[in-house]
């Protein structure tokens, strides 16, 4: 086995296992704890807030990011230094290529723009509005940049880690900290925080489904059939799954 396949092997290991470790953990978040939160008075949110919240955000923020270097390390070994980023005979690197990694890692300041946006404040308008820039994305990533089926799929998956990622620490992180310190002090945290973290934990777990498609695009690939029509139909059904989830954790109970 070669040095490149043994690092294919174990970053992908890696990968899975951080990714694991922050999704998990992103889920608990929304579809658990979100639920359990307002269940507790003052005094009990001053003493279990402050314990439990630094340690799951601990391995929440670290799971993302050793999750989204793994990953780039994966696209520049099996894509970039792989070939996998054209088709035979088709396609190369240039200005067109080079510009759609620009969006893609950079895709974080759009969704900033828009996420900052009074768009923003419905989660439907918000969504149509995102589902139509990504397939703007992927049809220039096909049409212009001339990307392979696989390459504009892991693209798309890699624009989605990137942004959660950010989210993570640049305004989850940053945001928790204040609420952390707020209701460890006896006093109710800013609602401009707890609802910008609260909103980019969700755009998250919308996020993360789709990302998950594109995880395992090499599995998704049909011979002869390859069509952006499977990636944009993963994206809805990602998010129909999200929503149905959202809908039944809210009616889950304790005892």
């Amino acid at each position: 086995m070669e040095v490149m396949d043994i690092l294919s092997v174990l970053f992908r290991w890696l990968h899975i296992a951080a990714g694991i470790l922050w999704i998990g953990l992103l889920y608990f978040f929304n579809f658990v704890n979100s639920g359990f939160a307002p269940t507790m008075d003052g005094e009990t949110k001053k003493k279990v807030v402050p314990e439990l919240m630094p340690r799951a955000l601990y391995f929440f923020r670290w799971g993302a990011l050793y999750t989204w270097i793994t990953g780039l390390l994966l696209l520049l070994l099996v894509f970039y230094h792989g070939g996998l980023m054209f088709e035979e005979g088709k396609g190369g690197w240039g200005g067109a290529s080079i510009l759609m990694l620009v969006i893609v890692f950079g895709g974080f300041a759009l969704y900033e723009m828009l996420a900052k946006s009074p768009l923003a404040k419905n989660l439907t308008v918000f969504g149509t509005v995102a589902f139509v820039l990504i397939a703007v994305i992927v049809y220039l990533m096909i049409q212009v940049a001339e990307f392979s089926y696989r390459a504009y799929v892991i693209h798309i998956g890699a624009m989605f880690g990137t942004i959660m990622a950010a989210n993570v620490w640049m305004r989850i992180w940053p945001s928790q900290k204040k609420i952390i310190t707020a209701i460890k002090g006896g006093t109710a945290p800013d609602a401009a925080v707890v609802a910008l973290a609260g909103a980019r934990s969700k755009h998250n777990t919308y996020l993360s489904v789709p990302l998950i498609w594109a995880m395992i695009n090499m599995h998704t690939v049909v011979p002869g059939a390859n069509s952006p029509v499977y990636l944009l139909l993963a994206v809805v059904i990602g998010w129909l799954l999200v929503s149905m989830i959202y809908t039944k954790s809210a009616k889950v109970k304790g005892f």
